[in-house]
């Protein structure tokens, strides 16, 4: 298992496959690592380096009590691109790692390690219903969660789960056993890290950070993302990046890494690879 600690001592858990052009994954709230599983085996085949890593909080990673400010998130990042040493990185943040990925491009970017990003169902810009953020979401939705979490974890995940996946009561895109291992994952999160979460992903405002960044960027979005509405996220990310385009999936839920992980990894690794590396259809 391999591990680096950062300068607060927290120890942040990483995989590498090692070899090939890098590709950083960043997972989203509330899984680790482990949900980037449908990626890593066909990317690694492939050709491409990738990494990956579990947030501070999450899956093996310690547990501290605090650091889960984005601005402490994207050092976190930082750290292991330095300790790997990597170098011409594809950087894919999902959902709440979007925040990551343009907070570190944002702080960062001038150490010249990232040279392109992808946001896919990322809360980026902002996330929050505001006066001057029409289209975002009500904070009650987010007292409505951290009410969850608090009064029972399991049932709150379980039900979260669902909706993340598009689950609903006349079809399921999962199967009950992928549901039950993906809340497994959630539950190994500290539930002080899942609490402290919530705040940073639905009030931090990237939108001042968006506009800094200058790497090309492909944003990736369901349409039918009931978790993180395309509107604020997705469609305004892509008017606020200076090089981006954006990429609707019809039809796809919140959890698209798996829904439509074909055809995410072909669009990936075309992506990563400036189109040298053609990923084959799949039945």
């Amino acid at each position: 298992m391999s591990f680096l600690t950062t300068t607060d001592g927290t120890d942040i858990y990483f995989e590498d496959t090692k070899t090939g052009e890098p590709i950083v994954f960043i997972h989203g709230w509330p899984l680790s690592s482990a949900m980037w599983e449908y990626q890593v085996v066909p990317l690694s085949e492939a050709g491409f380096r990738c990494v990956t890593y579990d947030r501070r909080g999450f899956g093996r990673s310690s547990k501290p009590a605090g650091g889960y400010d984005y601005g402490t998130l994207a050092d976190d990042l930082s750290a292991l691109l330095e300790k790997l040493d990597l170098r011409n990185v594809t950087l894919v943040g999902f959902s709440m790692g979007g925040g990551e990925a343009v907070e570190y491009l944002s702080r960062h970017g001038s150490a010249g390690r990232v040279s392109r990003a992808v946001l896919v169902a990322s809360i980026v810009p902002y996330l929050l219903r505001t006066g001057d953020n029409p289209e975002g979401v009500e904070m009650s939705v987010f007292d409505g969660i951290r009410d969850g979490l608090r009064k029972d974890r399991p049932a709150f995940l379980t039900d979260f789960t669902k909706g993340f996946f598009g689950v609903s009561m006349l079809s399921s895109p999962i199967s009950d056993s992928f549901l039950a291992a993906t809340c497994e994952v959630a539950m190994q999160a500290s539930p002080i890290a899942t609490l402290a979460c919530v705040k940073s992903f639905s009030e931090t405002d990237f939108r001042a950070a968006a506009r800094t960044i200058t790497v090309p960027t492909l944003v990736i979005h369901g349409d039918a993302d009931a978790t993180v509405p395309i509107a604020p996220s997705g469609k305004a990310a892509t008017e606020l990046i200076a090089d981006a385009d954006l990429e609707i999936y019809e039809g796809a839920p919140h959890g698209l890494t798996y829904t439509h992980r074909d055809r995410l990894n072909r669009d990936l690794a075309a992506f990563a690879s400036e189109g040298r590396i053609v990923l084959p259809e799949t039945r």
